[in-house]
């Protein structure tokens, strides 16, 4: 169906008057008389058949056809001006919004951002970091890299790396220990998800003590706590390589407890746009690097 040329400047006139109420502040907005205003809205009027305004002794009220038509032109305006946006230095920039749980952000991704947007400048890529408790719909993601164990409702989940825990400690603390029986010294920092001590400990093949360590949301903040000696951490040590390079932690035991991997999820209700599969493809890439040959 053919689609009628669209008024655009009495729309324009039409939006600005009903955010002032006023035809003379609107044509000072947009640099024309307010005779012009007017005349664009009487013609927006005759067109649609309706009355947008009521004319005051001193100014304008909107109409209920009037108050029904501002929220969809400032939808679209701004719709509009965000793609405009997008074009700066002769091209066209793909927003591309990723939530990232910030162990694998601060162990794994940021590092290797620099790559991704040297390689794909027309993408901009905007990361939120969580505590792994995400909403893809309600905080408009487009991706969240999430660890578990990839069943979540309505989402696609493609598997990126298994993430085993194990204790890790300041050196101060790891040279008094020699067995996992001595952990029971310590104090062991514990997270949110709890239980993951006691399957370390079976695995370990030690009695598990009773933990009272304080509990953390997050893995980057225990590692934290870690580092100034506060306990011992029970960490996915693939994402602390740096720390223990640096030796600002240390692995004191090799034994390690199944928990939970990272995973790259969407809604399964979306398709994926160019950016999406661009950084899909860029991602299962880098992870394909990182295995051993």
């Amino acid at each position: 169906m053919d689609r009628p040329q669209l008024p655009l400047n009495a729309l324009r006139a039409f939006e600005a008057s009903a955010r002032h109420l006023s035809f003379t502040r609107a044509g000072m907005e947009l640099r024309v008389s307010q005779a012009a205003v007017s005349h664009h809205i009487r013609t927006l009027e005759a067109r649609l058949g309706v009355t947008l305004f009521r004319r005051l002794p001193r100014g304008l009220t909107l109409t209920d056809e009037g108050a029904a038509l501002v929220p969809v032109l400032n939808d679209a305006f701004e719709s509009i001006g965000a793609t405009l946006d997008r074009f700066t230095g002769g091209r066209y920039h793909e927003v591309l919004t990723v939530g990232v749980v910030g162990t694998f952000a601060t162990g794994w991704l940021l590092s290797r951002v620099p790559g991704f947007t040297s390689a794909y400048p027309g993408i901009d890529l905007r990361i939120l970091t969580n505590n792994n408790r995400v909403d893809l719909a309600g905080e408009g993601l487009d991706f969240a890299i999430r660890f578990g164990d990839g069943a979540w409702h309505g989402i696609e989940a493609t598997l990126l790396l298994d993430a085993p825990l194990t204790p890790l400690c300041a050196p101060g603390v790891a040279r008094r220990l020699t067995t996992p029986a001595d952990l029971a010294r310590e104090t062991l920092l514990r997270s949110y998800r709890g239980e993951e001590w006691q399957r370390w400990f079976a695995i370990a093949g030690a009695p598990c003590p009773t933990i009272r360590g304080p509990v953390f949301d997050s893995s980057p903040t225990m590692a934290a706590a870690a580092i100034a000696g506060i306990g011992v951490a029970l960490l996915p040590a693939g994402m602390f390589e740096h720390d223990l390079s640096t030796e600002r932690l240390v692995r004191p035991f090799e034994a390690e407890a199944p928990a939970g991997r990272y995973w790259l999820t969407r809604l399964r209700s979306r398709s994926e746009t160019s950016a999406m599969q661009t950084f899909r493809r860029w991602l299962m890439e880098a992870m394909r690097d990182r295995e051993p040959s």
